[in-house]
């Protein structure tokens, strides 16, 4: 690998594993700013930058030389909780950030290697001591470091397949009213891709990442974050126009505890479905925007935690690309995400929580990325 992308990569995955990472939902979208702007839509799919080996490793074999990406994304969630006997609304939100690094070099036309460090999963709310659910929930936050060395070819010039392994770390740090707990695990995962290019205007991704099984230390809970699957589209509409689609699915009953010990959770899966365009305003500068509809695995109130109080949720987002030639492209994204009323009727370690969340998340995210 040439001299400029040996000095940044070791930045790059510094700055994924130092970023707070950690969200109030556990899936973690903002892996990459570029598609911020448009929700994800297109997201194994998209050639934008390096980034786009953590939707779908087999992107790579399109992506010419060595691509670096690096960047991160602040969010600011409000978890409003209004409790149905009274007193007064409790605001369970806490601001996080996430970070990632990526690199990709095609060593021949059709052969590419890839690294990524990413955050796929977190969690992070945060509660006062005296809170009426405080013996459910005070602080609640899980932290995920994902290393994924990926490998691509091309199969034709229509088609490209990808795949990897990854190593996760996970943290957890949760506590309610007279019980706390640390702990920390590392385990394995892998994958895998496949980009079919069916015109010059027109490309189809299709993508899987597996599960991944936590065994706690310190006598806490074992952890099996969810396999997500996704199939996306991206088409040239004119010499101006984007536009791109995703579907989702995420195995979330597949999880049965965050880690805390003696706490369960009852999940189900869900799907997300997103849609988003780019504009060419100039030559340097790309416009963009989408809209998505995400489900959330706690649908029904009985199911809803106070750790993860979300529901049904759309993404409303704006976004800007600014491509400074030689010196590389800058992106930026904005994402509001609205929830529906999640109401919850919750009994745990001796006490009903009965009420109901107004939820809502504003995320800033930019990324930097540069070819060589």
């Amino acid at each position: 690998m040439n001299r400029p992308v040996a000095r940044v990569l070791p930045f790059l995955v510094a700055f994924a594993v130092c970023a707070p990472a950690s969200a109030a939902g556990l899936q973690l979208w903002q892996q990459n700013a570029a598609g911020l702007g448009v929700a994800y839509a297109g997201s194994a799919a998209s050639l934008e930058n390096a980034g786009s080996l953590y939707f779908n490793p087999a992107t790579m074999t399109r992506l010419p030389g060595v691509q670096v990406s690096f960047g991160g994304a602040m969010a600011w969630p409000a978890y409003d909780y209004t409790d149905a006997a009274g007193g007064g609304m409790v605001d369970g939100g806490a601001s996080f950030g996430t970070g990632n690094g990526f690199a990709s070099w095609q060593l021949a036309p059709a052969f590419a290697l890839g690294f990524g460090v990413s955050q796929p999963f977190g969690l992070k709310s945060s509660y006062s001591q005296g809170w009426v659910g405080s013996a459910q929930a005070i602080n609640s936050q899980m932290r995920t470091v994902d290393y994924n060395p990926a490998v691509a070819w091309r199969i034709s010039d229509r088609v490209s397949v990808g795949a990897g392994v990854s190593y996760q770390t996970l943290d957890v740090d949760m506590s309610r009213s007279g019980l706390s707990y640390r702990g920390d695990s590392g385990a394995w995962g892998w994958n895998a891709g496949a980009l079919f290019t069916l015109s010059d205007s027109m490309r189809v991704g299709a993508s899987w990442r597996s599960s991944v099984k936590h065994d706690l230390d310190n006598g806490g809970a074992t952890v099996r974050l969810p396999d997500t699957a996704a199939v996306s589209v991206w088409q040239q509409v004119s010499d101006r126009w984007e536009a791109m689609g995703d579907l989702s699915y995420t195995n979330w009953s597949s999880v049965r505890s965050l880690g805390m010990p003696g706490e369960t959770v009852d999940f189900a899966d869900s799907w997300r479905f997103a849609w988003g365009a780019a504009y060419r305003a100039a030559d340097a500068w790309k416009l963009r925007f989408g809209v998505a509809y995400d489900r959330s695995p706690t649908r029904e109130s009985s199911r809803r935690i106070a750790r993860m109080p979300d529901a049904d949720s759309v993404w409303l987002t704006l976004g800007a690309q600014w491509n400074a030639g030689r010196y590389g492209r800058i992106d930026a994204g904005y994402a509001y995400i609205m929830s529906r009323d999640a109401p919850i009727d919750s009994t745990g370690n001796g006490i009903r929580l009965n009420g109901s969340y107004d939820n809502s998340v504003h995320i800033l995210g930019a990324q930097y990325s540069i070819g060589f």
